[in-house]
């Protein structure tokens, strides 16, 4: 039986358009670095495309003979082709997991800093409750079971805000109309939700702010996104979101974001004026 086909996950993904743009900055072809593994361009090429893995060793091959000589470019793509295919503890939900979802979850474990512009607490700063109600707000067709499992699987990714040694840097630009949500089950939720926010931001890690309601015109006005930076030289990734599922903006097709992120923080509220109208709306949650 042949075997199956290479899934390109985005860490391969990310992994091989890095090579390539070594590679060019090298400039050499496609048939010239792979004359230097003993290799045919195909290989190579399916290497760049993230359909066939490429072992820590080669990677270490590739590099000398692009004529990189920084150390950190070594460890970060290195580290990537050892983790390529590496399973995560969301594969224990595979079944309510969707592929692109797993995929953002192990673009999040990889992450040097992450900026979210959202209509919605981000999943990272979310409580349990507030998880399983908009989960259920927002999906189709999912059981109650389902809908639990997902808002764990929530809860899980947090652990990236206090991981060891290094933990992610979050920076959340969340639109005020998401903070005067409220839920009719569950009349506490938003008041536990909001304080939830405030204790965040006390971490050194977690920066966030407030976009008004009477913000000027900004680039957010398009929709929500995530700009994930990984350290080294690997590239930006842009998630977007909507009810067709994930898509995913790489490489140079990224770089627009980093501008708008800069002109929809310039619009929002500072962050201690952010913080100020958080607490504002929690203390109305209590009369």
């Amino acid at each position: 039986m042949p075997n199956s086909p290479l899934v390109p996950t985005v860490r391969r993904r990310r992994l091989g358009s890095t090579l390539r743009k070594l590679r060019n900055d090298a400039g050499m072809t496609l048939d010239s670095a792979a004359e230097t593994m003993g290799w045919k361009a195909p290989k190579l090429s399916k290497i760049e495309n993230a359909t066939q893995q490429i072992r820590t060793v080669e990677v270490t091959t590739l590099l000398k003979a692009y004529g990189v000589a920084d150390p950190e470019v070594f460890t970060a793509l290195e580290n990537l082709a050892k983790d390529a295919g590496k399973k995560g503890w969301w594969q224990t939900y595979s079944g309510v997991v969707a592929l692109a979802y797993a995929d953002y979850i192990s673009l999040e474990s990889d992450a040097e800093q992450i900026c979210e512009w959202s209509y919605v607490v981000p999943g990272l700063l979310q409580t349990a409750a507030y998880a399983r109600e908009t989960i259920s707000g927002i999906t189709l067709s999912r059981t109650p079971e389902e809908i639990a499992a997902l808002a764990e699987v929530r809860m899980a990714r947090q652990a990236v805000l206090t991981r060891p040694g290094k933990p992610l840097e979050f920076w959340a630009i969340i639109h005020e109309a998401a903070l005067h949500q409220r839920f009719a089950v569950r009349p506490t939720t938003m008041r536990d939700q909001l304080r939830k926010l405030l204790d965040a931001a006390e971490m050194p890690n977690i920066t966030i702010q407030v976009m008004p309601l009477r913000s000027t015109a900004h680039p957010g006005l398009q929709g929500g996104f995530s700009l994930v930076c990984f350290p080294g030289p690997t590239p930006d990734v842009v998630l977007l979101e909507n009810v067709n599922g994930a898509t995913y903006i790489e490489g140079d097709d990224a770089s627009p974001f980093v501008g708008a992120v800069e002109r929809i923080r310039a619009a929002a509220l500072s962050v201690e004026d952010s913080l100020a109208r958080i607490t504002e709306l929690e203390e109305g949650t209590r009369k």
